[in-house]
């Protein structure tokens, strides 16, 4: 058994680019532990979902609870940071906010984390967090910095393949009808850029599951849960990687674990 270590910046993060490989490595008989930084408190929440006293942050980490069991996670480890909001708004600049923590700080707590558990391997993000987002940039240096620390030598950066966003918006340009599409020049990794080709459209209802049960967070995942299930298994059926410190042309089609 190994142990992959998924390190994420807000709760429903975990799902989208890596929700496959961990109900897969679940499936495969290792341990998998999810490890959120933030507590996602400045997410955008529809009218009246939230009950009177709940707040957003206590809400959304039962949704990672819930969403955790779906993708069959042993442990979850959120950290508390105080969420960053998005690039270019006042919360960026606040000194508890995430992105503005000392990275050896964070990655000390993280570099615990993986110690205790003696981990194999970790899911961090790209350099630019894939859509440049602070908490998820941050993620990426906290994750490099912590995989150091710790002696964990497969560090997967989990990443949108652009060139597939690409062919599948031309393929289906009604998909961008309920959904803004990102910027496609500066959106995930370039395909030449990616080690890691992993085919999880297995676990693509257990993905489903996952999205549902961030029930706040419908603005990201409502236009998905409807979806046929092989429109589905298109838009997510596969998830991608950089695998830091490989050779050009290294390419493999799963985690090592």
């Amino acid at each position: 058994m190994a142990v992959l270590v998924c390190f994420h910046a807000h709760p429903d993060d975990e799902v989208f680019v890596t929700g496959g490989v961990i109900r897969r490595a679940s499936e495969d008989g290792h341990r998998v532990v999810l490890v959120t930084a933030t507590d996602g408190a400045l997410g955008e929440v529809p009218d009246g979902v939230l009950a009177p006293g709940e707040t957003l942050a206590g809400r959304r980490l039962d949704e990672l609870q819930a969403s955790a069991a779906a993708l069959g996670v042993h442990r979850v480890v959120p950290l508390h940071y105080r969420d960053s909001g998005m690039a270019g708004t006042d919360d960026n600049a606040h000194p508890d906010a995430f992105c503005n923590i000392d990275v050896d700080v964070a990655a000390a707590r993280l570099a615990q984390v993986l110690v205790e558990e003696s981990a194999d391997a970790m899911t961090i993000y790209d350099s630019n967090g894939g859509y440049g987002h602070p908490d998820h940039i941050q993620v990426h240096h906290v994750g490099v910095r912590a995989a150091e620390l710790a002696g964990v030598d497969r560090v997967y950066e989990a990443a949108v393949n652009r060139e597939h966003m690409k062919r599948m918006i031309a393929a289906r340009p009604d998909w961008t009808e309920d959904v803004q599409p990102p910027d496609l020049d500066s959106f995930g990794l370039p395909e030449a850029l990616i080690t890691t080709v992993v085919d999880v459209s297995a676990q693509i209802e257990a993905k489903r599951a996952a999205m549902s049960a961030h029930a706040t967070q419908v603005g990201d995942f409502g236009p998905f849960l409807e979806m046929p299930v092989e429109l589905l298994r298109s838009a997510f059926g596969t998830e991608w990687f950089r695998r830091r410190g490989m050779p050009d042309g290294y390419a493999e089609s799963a985690l090592a674990l």
